[in-house]
């Protein structure tokens, strides 16, 4: 059985993620309009009606705002923990199918093991996954793992742990100092918003946490997400990642800011 990640588009403008495990079909975070995702899961020959469940990490647009058409499905199970699901609902209309959890604990849905935790950005309850399904062992249904960690000021230990629990890890590199520092479109305390504890990881800090993990860790692939469209670019992280690329047994795979297509970043997590 042949388990396939994709993301669908990553930006500050929009974050969508598809996880296939064969049995299972799941959205982490949708940023984009119902109709946009619908629109990115044809090109892939999937439709909405296929997808089994969402994740949401926390409320913000860029990864939320597809829940408002999406809530049309009274069976689509939407996994949150309070506070998210209740900023959320305090903008629609409708409610959706709520499934909370409370952050930190360990669940499962259908053949998905999710284990949710804390991370530092200027949300309510902001969190990370990991994934995780099949069997130790096995040749046919191997255990496999998925981490979605984005919007994060900076990564404390227990996020590098969950780090090395997964073969495939979403990681974002948001902005290049440089870039941010010259852009004329934000102000100051933007900014220092974005460079904050509770912001999100530059480019260097990035490349900090997948050094730290100094080998000792099951990563077999790494995609650099989140990327802003105005402070960073593929350029500036392939050349800052250039020679972690060369050093590591894991692939690393950057998700261009101005592209929103689902078959942007195919790639099998088999």
């Amino acid at each position: 059985m042949t388990a396939q990640f994709r993301i669908l588009g990553s930006s500050s403008s929009g974050n969508c993620g598809l996880l296939s495990t064969g049995n299972t079909k799941v959205l982490i975070d949708v940023g984009f309009s119902a109709k946009r995702i619908g629109e990115m899961l044809h090109a892939l020959g999937e439709t909405l009606d296929n997808i089994d469940a969402v994740f949401l990490t926390h409320e913000h647009t860029d990864h939320a705002q597809g829940i408002r058409g999406l809530a049309k499905r009274a069976d689509l199970p939407v996994f949150a923990n309070r506070d998210t699901a209740d900023a959320v609902q305090s903008k629609l209309c409708k409610r959706p199918n709520w499934q909370v959890f409370q952050t930190g604990t360990h669940f499962h849905f259908r053949d998905l093991e999710i284990r949710s935790f804390s991370i530092p950005h200027d949300a309510y309850d902001p969190v990370g996954y990991t994934f995780h399904w099949g069997e130790e062992g096995d040749l046919f249904t191997p255990r496999q793992g998925l981490g979605w960690i984005t919007d994060l000021g900076y990564v404390p230990e227990h996020i590098r742990e969950h780090m090395r629990t997964v073969e495939t890890l979403v990681l974002e590199a948001n902005y290049d100092e440089t870039l941010l520092e010259a852009d004329e479109k934000r102000p100051w305390s933007t900014k220092q918003r974005i460079r904050g504890r509770h912001g999100h990881l530059s480019n260097d800090a990035a490349l900090e946490v997948l050094s730290s993990l100094n080998g000792s860790s099951r990563l077999r692939e790494v995609f650099i997400a989140h990327l802003s469209k105005d402070c960073n670019t593929v350029q500036h992280v392939q050349t800052k990642f250039a020679a972690l690329n060369n050093q590591n047994a894991y692939t690393i795979n950057i998700i261009d800011p101005c592209i929103s297509a689902a078959c942007a970043a195919a790639k099998s997590t088999e």
